[in-house]
């Protein structure tokens, strides 16, 4: 199967259904067919050729959309750039991808101007939206007059269809280079777990150069959904939209509830009489946060754990699971779930050998939806997937139904006294006391231990607790050895779009001036 198939699908057996819609703007799927074709001859006609890159820099659109399944049926392949980076950021990417085209949103031209003699292969610029700019060419006259008729190009399931690039918490980040098949075969391992159905609509507000709501967009497409789009994330209109606007599902990372729960103080008293599901991912959510969104948006709730590198989707926690967590089985609430059709799961030591089930060890998964590779890195690639198996970094536990629980990344791993402490652990701890709203773990340099345990949280508002009542909160709850030494309290805790707590920038100011970011450096 091709990306475009099921658009294509949609578009001949209902095409006047809706597609897609973004205020004011709605678009059926025979219309939408229509502006795929013709942004895909417009690719061809600008000499952009099957396999090479386009840079795409823009917030959510129906437009950013539509160039996912143009770029599919003409074999180009998109290389989506998140808008909250730099310039400098943006063009190491589109360097590195050796992308022959950018096509950005107007708010970003100028932007893209300051480092635009940097690029190396981008040879056509195109704007969306606004005024006409000297030396990039108009999105809407471009596409405009291309024909609405198919391309010809030959497009096989061993094709590439995007090139992500990874969030980059550590270092550069590397291209995930997926093809058709293996985003295709996610879909499908999906599918019995994200009940779409055709004619509803699915809520779409994070950002779509992220491989999660890209991949909830294409779900909903593959199933005859609408996509009800927002360009930002708003906690107030969000939670309006699930009210009234005949929502069915919603894709919310865990930092969008705990914002909605918080900045919405009517969140709970709505009635999202519509709204049958939330889908949820990309990054832990605390088991209270959990138990708070239930409770006010009474409606199911699917957790989905993978990453870029694995098409999206490794494992599902599914309705039926939350429901059975909630009746008596609490435990689950911490679980990512079990693999989705089709997909092996292992926990391995540092050698890669299986480990007993409740054996701590890095999370390993092999299936149809593996990514082609790392761009240009070859050894990288042979790492990360030596052995046939995707190895995720993450690390976790099995339990003897087969459900994982991802406890951590094994980069964060502390190791204090020679004992290893898994952040997550500890921040579920932190999690229960009354007074913190939000709580990282790091490990900071100990020149007796090599690294002792620090928590930073961000206090509830109107709530107050001294370090020493949070010290002596988790005593008694975890070992000596994982328990926080000292605790800094903060504002706000730096993450990236995607909702992951970025603990390099908090470890920093802790680590300078030693030549390793580890115990004994």
């Amino acid at each position: 199967m091709r990306l475009h198939d099921f658009v294509d699908y949609h578009a001949r057996e209902h095409p006047d259904a809706e597609f897609a819609v973004l205020g004011d703007r709605k678009l059926t799927y025979g219309d939408a067919n229509e502006q795929i074709n013709r942004l895909a001859n417009a690719f061809s006609s600008t000499g952009i050729q099957k396999g090479d890159r386009v840079a795409v820099l823009s917030k959510n659109s129906i437009d950013y959309v539509i160039l996912y399944y143009a770029a599919s049926k003409a074999g180009v392949v998109p290389v989506p750039l998140n808008y909250r980076l730099t310039p400098p950021e943006w063009t190491h990417i589109i360097n590195d991808s050796q992308a022959r085209m950018l096509i950005a949103s107007a708010d970003y031209v100028q932007s893209v101007d300051t480092t635009r003699s940097e690029l190396r292969d981008v040879g056509h610029f195109v704007s969306i939206g606004g005024p006409d700019t000297p030396g990039w060419t108009d999105y809407r006259g471009w596409v405009g007059g291309q024909p609405a008729t198919p391309t010809r190009q030959s497009i096989t399931p061993d094709d590439d269809v995007v090139q992500m690039y990874t969030s980059g918490t550590t270092g550069h980040p590397k291209g995930a280079v997926l093809t058709h098949g293996s985003l295709t075969a996610n879909l499908g391992q999906c599918s019995p777990a994200l009940d779409f159905r055709p004619g509803e609509r699915v809520l779409i507000v994070a950002p779509l150069y992220h491989v999660a709501a890209a991949f909830i967009a294409f779900s909903a497409n593959h199933k005859g959904s609408s996509l009800y789009v927002y360009e930002d994330f708003d906690p107030v209109e969000v939670v309006r939209a699930m009210d009234q606007e005949k929502i069915r599902w919603a894709l919310l990372v865990p930092a969008m509830i705990q914002a909605c729960l918080v900045a919405v103080p009517e969140v709970a008293q709505r009635s999202y009489a519509d709204l049958r599901g939330i889908v949820y991912g990309a990054s832990p959510i605390a088991e209270e946060t959990l138990r708070r969104a239930a409770g006010a948006f009474k409606c199911e709730f699917v957790q989905a754990f993978g990453q870029t590198e694995l098409s999206s989707v490794a494992t599902v926690l599914s309705p039926d699971d939350h429901r059975r967590a909630l009746v008596g089985k609490p435990e689950l609430l911490l679980s990512a779930g079990r693999p989705v059709l089709g997909t092996d799961l292992r926990i391995v030591d540092e050698d890669d050998n299986p480990v007993a089930n409740g054996t701590m060890g890095e999370i390993v998964v092999r299936g149809p939806q593996m990514m082609k590779g790392y761009w240009n890195l070859p050894d990288e690639t042979a790492e990360a997937m030596r052995g046939g198996w995707m190895h995720t970094g993450d690390a976790g536990t099995l339990d003897d139904e087969g459900y994982v629980y991802v406890q951590d990344r094994v980069k964060d791993m502390i190791v204090s006294g020679g004992e290893n402490v898994y952040p997550r652990m500890v921040e579920d701890v932190l999690f229960k006391h009354p007074a913190i709203a939000d709580a990282a773990v790091i490990g900071v340099p100990d020149d007796q231990w090599g690294e002792t345990v620090k928590a930073v949280v961000l206090l509830r508002e109107g709530a107050s607790a001294t370090e020493d009542e949070i010290i002596e909160f988790c005593r008694g709850r975890m070992g000596g050895f994982q328990r926080p030494r000292s605790v800094d309290f903060v504002a706000s805790l730096p993450r990236n779009p995607s909702g992951k707590i970025l603990k390099r920038e908090l470890r920093e100011p802790y680590w300078e001036g030693r030549g390793r970011r580890v115990a004994g450096a």
